[in-house]
């Protein structure tokens, strides 16, 4: 793994590199991990939801601690909590965020990387799929009477601003449970259809980036690099074929 630094500006917190010269450094893996009844999908989400809500209505979260961290903060796919920060000799930390349902806000996120590897889990409730996408073909790991369904994968164009090229798409179906695994430097995409979906994600190198960059302190969103300046319309996201 590069010891090199990816940004421009450490700090930066909407920093847009152009696509034209981006290459992905790998592959995002998808691994389905558990299907749910309508109704326990829907108590576990909405769940996990209220957390990140009551954290974003705390004046103690909205407030750097000892640390320099703030733990409510908003990400261009949904609002986040931060449950775990890292400390001496631990460099991970892990979030919860609360998707926004894209058809609500007639936008979509953008497509992006970190500055280091992520690991991602999806939850999805009723009437909600979550569209991961990426510039970068998307493994599925499919383990013969392991793993519990095969998710909907399919390709399209690339938005007009990033240019001509495919995007490769994979689908989170409603009352799902999906892992993901995206290694630093390689694009993402992340756009839920519906209103109950959540991420619980790790960052196992969230210090460890904040001194690669050369970051004046903890800044969830500075280890994020857009490839759009823009966020689209949602219609280029919630248009999935049939199948």
């Amino acid at each position: 793994m590069s010891s090199t630094s990816m940004k421009i500006n450490p700090d930066s917190e909407n920093e847009v590199h152009d696509a034209k010269d981006f290459a992905d450094e790998g592959s995002c893996r998808v691994t389905p991990v558990a299907s749910f009844s309508p109704a326990v999908a829907q108590s576990v989400v909405e769940t996990l939801m209220q957390i990140v809500r009551k954290s974003h209505d705390s004046e103690i979260t909205k407030t750097a601690d000892g640390d320099g961290i703030i733990r409510a903060q908003a990400f261009e796919e949904g609002d986040v909590y931060m449950l775990e920060s890292p400390f001496e000799n631990y460099p991970a930390d892990r979030y919860l965020m609360d998707f926004y349902d894209v058809k609500e806000r007639d936008i979509c996120s953008r497509m992006h990387l970190h500055t280091g590897l992520r690991f991602v889990r999806i939850m999805t409730g009723p009437g909600t799929q979550v569209r991961i996408s990426s510039l970068a073909p998307i493994e599925i790991t499919h383990i013969e009477g392991i793993t519990p369904f095969f998710p909907q994968a399919f390709q399209d164009e690339k938005e007009a601003v990033l240019g001509e090229g495919v995007r490769y798409n994979v689908m989170a179906p409603e009352n799902s449970w999906i892992d993901i695994q995206i290694p630093r430097g390689v694009s993402h995409q992340f756009n839920a259809i519906g209103p109950l979906a959540v991420i619980d994600s790790v960052h196992p190198e969230e210090s460890i980036e904040t001194f690669r960059e050369n970051m004046s302190g903890f800044r969830m969103m500075a280890q994020t690099i857009f490839l759009a300046d823009e966020r689209p319309s949602s219609e280029s996201c919630v248009s999935i074929p049939a199948g």
